[in-house]
Formats: C-alpha cells, sequence, structure tokens
C-alpha cells in the first residue's frame, strides 16, 4: 500500500483544524426545511429519526444546515464512501489486482503434463469475460488436455463460511455473496430467455456453464387464456424456478413471449463449489478436456507462467458505488486488510488507523464491514461530512465524485424524483434505513457537501424526504 503523500496530509490537518470551531457550532438540531419536515410527515417519520448535514464543500463556512449531525446512525451501502475513500488513499488510484497463472509441465502433443495453478489476489471483477481469457491464455500455450489438474489457491483471504440467507433470507441473491481471494464471477450464474415463437418455447442460456449440474435449457411458452401471447408481468415468478439442489436447476413454469429477452442473475446455491464448477464448465464448453479435477492447492514460489491483470481501483469503485456493488466493496476492503492472510478485523484495523491519520483521531465510526450490508455499521452525519470535506480537498476527488450516482441520470438515482443531474450522492437501502452522502451542485455554483441518514421502520417510505432535502440544497438562496 501507498503511503498517505506528506502534502496530503497537511492539507487535511488544517483543514479539519479550521472546520473544528464550525462543526461544535452546529452540534444542536436545527429546524428542518419545510418540504423535507411536510415529506417526513407524510411518511410518518419523525424529525429524531433522521440526520442531516449539508455543508458547503470547500469547508470555510459553518453548515448551511446540521440537524442531529452527532448522532450516529446505521448508514447501510453509504459506508461504501469510507471504503472507497480509503482504498483511494492506501492504494492509489491506479492500483490493480494480479491473478497469477502457473503452468508446471510441458505440453505434449496438445497435453499439459501437469497442472495449471490458479492463485486468487482478490480482484473484485474476476468476471465471466476474464476467465474465458485465462481459459483461452491456457489453449494458446497449445493445451486442448490437462492430464493433471487445476489447482486453486484461495489463501490470500480468511473468510469464514456463512449461511448467505443469514443477512436478509435471500440466499439467491447476488448482493449476499461473500468474498473471497479468487472470486469468479461473483458465484452467481446468469440465466438468459429468448422466446423462440416457432418452436413455441424460450431457449435458456447458462452463464457460466456450471460443471456437473443439469441445466434446464427450454421452458414452454405461456399463452393468454383468450388466446395470443400472455403479457409478461412477474415472468421470474410465472417460471417456478426451482432452485433447492445444486445439483440441478429447473423450471415447473412457463415463459411469455412478449417478455422479449430477459437476463436473471443468481447466485449459486452451493458457493463453495461454484470456482470448480465454473472453470470445469467453461473449459470443456470451450474444447479442452480435462483427466483430472479442480481441486484447492497451494501455489508455487517461483513467477506465474503469465497473469491476468484487473481494471484499476479508479475503475472498480466507479462499479462499487454506482450500482451499490456489495461483494465488490467487501473485496477492496479485505485487499486493506492485506498482506495475506487478509481478514474482517485486519481490514477493520487497516481502515481505523487510516481514519485516525486522514480523517480524525478521535472521531473514529463504528466499523463493521466494508459494503454496508451490516446491523453493526454505526457513523454520524458529522463523520461522513468530514470525510466528504477530506475528499473534496484531496487530488482524487474527481475520482471518487464520478463514481457516485449522478442524480436522475444513472446508477441507484436513476429514479430519483430530485432536480436532475444536481448532486453526485451515494445511496444506501436496508430495512428501516435509507441513507445520502455526497456532493450537490447548487444553481449559485456553490458545491455542498450533504448527508441524510433515516433510521426508522417507515425508512423507505422517506425518500421523498430526502429528494426534497435535494431540491431544498440545490437552491441555496433560501434559508432552512
Amino acid at each position: 500500500m501507498q503511503a498517505l503523500k506528506p502534502i496530503s496530509r497537511l492539507v487535511s490537518c488544517t483543514l479539519l483544524s479550521a472546520l473544528t470551531s464550525f462543526f461544535s457550532a452546529s452540534a444542536l438540531a436545527q429546524a428542518l426545511p419545510p418540504a423535507v419536515q411536510m415529506a417526513l410527515n407524510r411518511a410518518q417519520v419523525p424529525p429524531d429519526a433522521i440526520t442531516v448535514l449539508v455543508q458547503e464543500a470547500d469547508g470555510r463556512t459553518a453548515p448551511r444546515l446540521s440537524h442531529r449531525a452527532d448522532q450516529a446512525m446505521n448508514p447501510a451501502s453509504v459506508m461504501k464512501l469510507v471504503t472507497t475513500r480509503a482504498a483511494l488513499d492506501l492504494l492509489g488510484p491506479a492500483y490493480t489486482w494480479r491473478t497469477p497463472v502457473w503452468v508446471d509441465g510441458p505440453v505434449v502433443n496438445g497435453v499439459l503434463q501437469g497442472n495449471v495453478i490458479i492463485q486468487g489476489q482478490g480482484d473484485p471483477k474476476l468476471v465471466l469475460e476474464k476467465l474465458w481469457l485465462l481459459l483461452r491464455h491456457l489453449q494458446g500455450l497449445g493445451m486442448h488436455t490437462i492430464a493433471g489438474d487445476i489447482v486453486l489457491d484461495n489463501r490470500a483471504f480468511e473468510v469464514p463460511a456463512t449461511d448467505a440467507a443469514e443477512f436478509d433470507g435471500e440466499p439467491l441473491r447476488p448482493y449476499n455473496a461473500t468474498p473471497e481471494a479468487l472470486l469468479i464471477n461473483f458465484k452467481s450464474v446468469v440465466m438468459t430467455f429468448t422466446p423462440d415463437p416457432p418452436a413455441n418455447l424460450a431457449r435458456v442460456q447458462f452463464d457460466p456453464p456450471l460443471w456437473g449440474v443439469q441445466l434446464q435449457t427450454s421452458v414452454p411458452l405461456s399463452r393468454a387464456k383468450t388466446g395470443g401471447s400472455a403479457s409478461c408481468g412477474n415472468y421470474r415468478a410465472v417460471l417456478e424456478a426451482d432452485f433447492s439442489s445444486p445439483l440441478r436447476i429447473r423450471f415447473d413454469g412457463s415463459y411469455a413471449a412478449s417478455c422479449g429477452e430477459k437476463t436473471w442473475p443468481i447466485a449459486y446455491a452451493d458457493p463453495a463449489n461454484y470456482n470448480a464448477r465454473a472453470i470445469e464448465g467453461l473449459w470443456r464448453s470451450m474444447g479442452g478436456q480435462l483427466k483430472g479435477s479442480v481441486r484447492p492447492g497451494t501455489a508455487p514460489p517461483g513467477p506465474a507462467t503469465f497473469e491476468l491483470t484487473s481494471p484499476t481501483l479508479a475503475e472498480v469503485i466507479h462499479d462499487i458505488n454506482k450500482f451499490s456493488n456489495n461483494v465488490m466493496a467487501q473485496q477492496v476492503f479485505l485487499t486493506l486488510g492485506l498482506p495475506a492472510p487478509a481478514t474482517a478485523e485486519s481490514a477493520r484495523a487497516a481502515v481505523r488507523q487510516w481514519w485516525q491519520s486522514r480523517i480524525s483521531a478521535t472521531d473514529v465510526p463504528t466499523i463493521d464491514n466494508g459494503s454496508g450490508l451490516s446491523r453493526h455499521n454505526r457513523i454520524s452525519a458529522r463523520q461522513l461530512g468530514r470525510l466528504l470535506l477530506v475528499s473534496y480537498a484531496s487530488s482524487t476527488m474527481p475520482e471518487l465524485m464520478s463514481s457516485l450516482p449522478l442524480v436522475g441520470v444513472d446508477g441507484t438515482l436513476k429514479r430519483s424524483q430530485a432536480s436532475s443531474a444536481s448532486a453526485h450522492l451515494k445511496t444506501g437501502s436496508l430495512k428501516e434505513v435509507t441513507a445520502l452522502a455526497g456532493y450537490v451542485h447548487a444553481t449559485s455554483g456553490k458545491r455542498y457537501v450533504l448527508v441524510a441518514i433515516v433510521n426508522h421502520p417507515n425508512a423507505n417510505a422517506a425518500r421523498p424526504a430526502l429528494d426534497a432535502l435535494i431540491d431544498w440544497a440545490v437552491m441555496d438562496n433560501q434559508a432552512p
């Protein structure tokens, strides 16, 4: 990891010193803007369930609005701001992950007389296309058959086994996938349904093809009761998918031709064996043969035969923040806990140390994990405000800001009802939690840091209040 540059530390310390008096003077709750309060009333969310901070991004003036800004709250996915900001400082925006591959024997007449060893080092975006390139590289070395095994070294991260249903009872949701050093395709299967009306069926393609799993490759087309094509509706429910067995994926229902082509990603039901099934399935689908098996093992100490390189950290945090990708955030978080084996605790310790050095020596949030998919993370609007103010003064401010969803335009804020393109904000959403944090671009030309977190059973209904807050911040000629 790169050490923090002395000039960056100096700028941060000077900025934080200047801000201390402003934040201290704003500890008491200010009245919320009328439009925000009205929206909270409609949502039946009391003012003491929300924390808000609106502050000019240059940090030179007192907060424009500070409401319960010291109250620690569960920020949901807004916690990704902590992870990605720490990574930009500690790793640098050009940081890349490498996946080394060893070929430990000669290739004779197209047959590798030995093993292929793949070592995971935490790449957050080792997606199907990259796995295909890895296997294609092996074929480019002249092999079509591996006489030995494909050995997977997953030791860089030490992550305990967890129940994918533990957090919210949704084990097949890809966002519940656990991180690991060799994370392939987010441990997910993407099913593509393509209607074929002349054949009266929809064809189903599975990516990646999982070796040893029975995959139903077609489903009948459904028809409306009065004739003609059925409406699309909730096509997933109509398919009556059965994912109960890791050795079989089947559908007992049908698919409407009016749906057109649809894709449905799911987390594989047996994540511990996902990598082995995905690698062998894709290798064989490319015409390759494997005499041995895909198994865990240890990489050799010598230099690799070749390696894959991930996108840069700046590109990775774009996906993390724009689309709130939980497992990618966890991969980055654990990377901060290296050298191997990285654990959740070593990652937490690294982020806490970074926070104390870069943001505040004494006012440290409660950090459970890096994605926000947690009931134990706690951070205040003031703490997030400090993070965003320090980030604004940083040389990597453009990388962080551009990674945030643009209101009404893209990412998780594409459907926001607030003023379009008025803000770059990270969203957060859990049961009883909704949150926003980022930068607002006001009509005056000023830029503001905005943080708002709601913790309440009706939090989801408070989204219009957060839209109203954005609109109020944009129109910065108004008073609270």
